[in-house]
């Protein structure tokens, strides 16, 4: 591994394991089921994939040159991270002890949505990629093993913090617990959604 691949592994890492909505739904999703916080990962995953399909074809640059198209996606993307902190805030610790017989749908659905709705994450891919390929070797080829690196990390690192909870899940789910992590978790994703929605809106 070249060093310039070292240190897109090392920023990478960094950015992935930023608190966050994706970070935030895992928690959520992980104090149901091990089987939902994973099925959660998987489908940050699959956003992530959605993402690296943009900034390798280019529609990445389309929503840095066309503010309005980025800033209508901020807000849909804000309103549905908004919208689960709302859920969860509703949620009740009997309704988080229903939910373990469903099928993985739901987080599934939730996890590739809250990261796919995020431009950020596209912008991301965009200014950060270029940086890491050297001058002169096909751009392709090289953006695309740069793309399936942060894939991976994201991979891990969200299946850690789901296994982590879930094995923290006989003290996490006791009645007291889980009316404080549901708590917190509502109020961290509803502050994300605020937050999201923010800038386009002030730039009306």
């Amino acid at each position: 591994m070249d060093a310039q691949l070292i240190a897109f592994t090392g920023v990478s890492a960094g950015l992935v394991a930023m608190p966050g909505a994706d970070f935030t739904v895992v928690v959520r999703n992980a104090l149901v089921s091990r089987r939902a916080g994973i099925a959660c990962v998987l489908g940050i995953g699959a956003g992530l994939l959605v993402h690296v399909t943009l900034a390798v074809v280019g529609v990445a640059a389309v929503l840095a040159a066309v503010p309005a198209l980025f800033r209508a996606l901020q807000v849909v993307g804000g309103l549905y991270v908004l919208y689960l902190g709302v859920q969860t805030l509703r949620q009740r610790h009997t309704e988080v002890a229903d939910e373990r017989e469903e099928s993985t749908a739901r987080p599934l659905r939730q996890g590739f949505v809250t990261n796919a709705l995020n431009p950020k994450a596209s912008l991301t891919f965009l200014s950060v990629l270029p940086q890491f390929v050297p001058a002169g070797s096909p751009a392709l080829p090289r953006t695309l093993l740069l793309a399936l690196i942060v894939l991976a990390i994201a991979l891990v690192w969200f299946q850690v913090v789901a296994l982590l909870v879930d094995r923290l899940g006989r003290w996490l789910r006791r009645p007291r617990a889980a009316r404080a992590v549901t708590l917190v978790t509502g109020v961290a994703l509803t502050a994300f959604g605020v937050a999201l929605l923010v800038p386009p809106l002030s730039a009306l």
